[in-house]
């Protein structure tokens, strides 16, 4: 009996659009990971990037629970002395939307090249629109 290895060429990468209005943050962004990283495809192999592409919209309308919206803080860092910087979630929703839920799906990918592959198939964006009809997504429900 032999193990089946998908190779690169026979993938074959699908379109979803996920509309996140009033969806939980973390549950959303692990369903998503599993989709970039072909996790719920029969021929997922771990050292090859197998998942498919993922438009999310309405990412400004997301939840999240308990008291993550005051105390949850992202930080960055200049590289400058003193320069580390920190915003709460809820300054974060306010201005940039779609960092959040880009910074929670990285957070369960691979942190090396692949991952880096993989991140690129997201698409996220504030409202109701995107510029990704001709691809003709399908509706996701999660």
């Amino acid at each position: 009996m032999k193990t089946y290895t998908a190779k690169a060429s026979g993938i074959k990468r699908e379109w979803y659009l996920i509309d996140a209005e009033g969806k939980t943050l973390g549950r959303l962004a692990s369903e998503i990971a599993k989709i970039l990283r072909g996790k719920h495809k029969p021929i997922y192999t771990p050292h090859l990037d197998c998942g498919d592409y993922i438009i999310v919209i309405n990412a400004d309308k997301i939840q999240v629970t308990g008291k993550k919206l005051y105390q949850k803080v992202y930080y960055r860092h200049s590289g400058y002395p003193g320069g580390l910087k920190s915003i709460s979630l809820k300054d974060q929703l306010e201005k940039y939307p779609t960092r959040v839920l880009q910074a929670a799906v990285w957070g369960m990918l691979p942190h090396n090249r692949l991952g880096r592959a993989m991140i690129k198939k997201l698409k996220v964006y504030a409202g109701d629109s995107h510029p990704h009809q001709a691809q003709q997504p399908r509706p996701l429900e999660i």
